[in-house]
């Protein structure tokens, strides 16, 4: 049989690797671990031997990381989150006195909907927990199965997952984004007119899109498409001032429409409702703390559709 590689493996060094490979200092490392700069030295020197590789190399008045240190560094944040999860595992859960960290891969959009009601309500229930938004990648949904296993969950749109489990938060409408002072446009808006338009697009690739943007094609309707941004909260401010037009969540277009000086706009087509749920991978299932999140989740979700009822 195989010796094991974890037999004489000293996991307090993986606390230390994370913060080496992020901060690429030993003086900063230290501080952020709350340790002694010669205790995370040593734990530096350990590492380099147990990886034969120098890990953080010198460039003349900095330190870089090495090609395999590159390669650690993704790989020891998501290792930390596990072993974490794995020793804040209980079979009870107080939410009264729990310190514990949940961690929630999020949009833009639906941090900034969903992310005070889902804040005020941790912080009542549970005063000492803390709620961390990571924000949402192409790679985190791309590789979903992976990304859950180190955080609590995703909040995504139906339509990108599947075979996971997921509990539903709340539902939102799409509106149609024009510059307040846009006098070429009234009150509703054709598709004709719609298609001479310039467009700001979120998402636009061939598997990152923004989901009512799928229906575009099946109208056969192909925007001019002037402006492409990664995130919802600037969409407002590239329309604004401008003629372009744009299509966002309803929840988060009155909330900014205001401010970045557009006007809402009815589609002139049917559009598909968004549907935003919480997705956790399965291991999940029977963590008592997990359960009161997904509560804790779907209670905020009610409060978002009351708040700005169409």
């Amino acid at each position: 049989m195989a010796a094991d590689p974890l037999r004489n493996l000293d996991l307090n060094l993986l606390p230390a690797l994370d913060a080496l490979l992020e901060e690429r200092n030993v003086t900063r490392a230290a501080e952020r671990l709350g340790l002694s700069q010669p205790a995370v030295s040593a734990a530096l020197r350990r590492l380099r031997r147990h990886f034969g590789d120098e890990l953080l190399v010198r460039i003349g008045n900095r330190y870089d990381l090495s090609p395999l240190a590159v390669q650690l560094r993704a790989a020891s944040a998501g290792a930390l989150a596990g072993v974490r999860r794995v020793f804040e595992a209980a079979p009870a859960f107080d939410p009264a006195t729990t310190t514990r960290e949940f961690s929630i891969i999020a949009s833009d959009y639906s941090a900034s909907v969903l992310g005070d009601h889902l804040a005020t309500l941790m912080a009542r229930a549970a005063p000492h927990a803390r709620l961390r938004f990571a924000a949402q990648t192409h790679a985190s949904v791309d590789e979903a199965p992976e990304s859950l296993r180190v955080v609590d969950g995703m909040v995504l749109p139906h339509g990108f997952l599947a075979d996971l489990p997921s509990t539903p938060v709340y539902t939102d409408s799409w509106v149609l984004l024009v510059s307040a002072d846009n006098d070429e446009v009234g009150a509703r808006i054709s598709l004709e007119r719609l298609a001479e338009m310039p467009w700001v697009l979120t998402h636009h690739a061939p598997t990152a899109y923004t989901p009512a943007a799928r229906q575009f094609s099946m109208l056969g309707f192909e925007p001019e498409v002037q402006v492409v941004t990664e995130n919802f909260l600037p969409v407002p401010y590239l329309v604004a001032g401008t003629r372009r037009v744009a299509l966002l969540q309803r929840q988060l277009a009155v909330r900014l429409a205001d401010a970045a000086g557009v006007r809402l706009l009815p589609c002139p087509w049917e559009v598909t409702p968004l549907k935003e749920a919480f997705w956790w991978h399965p291991i999940y299932r029977s963590d008592p703390a997990h359960a009161w999140l997904r509560e804790m989740m779907t209670e905020a979700g009610r409060l978002v559709e009351q708040r700005f009822r169409p």
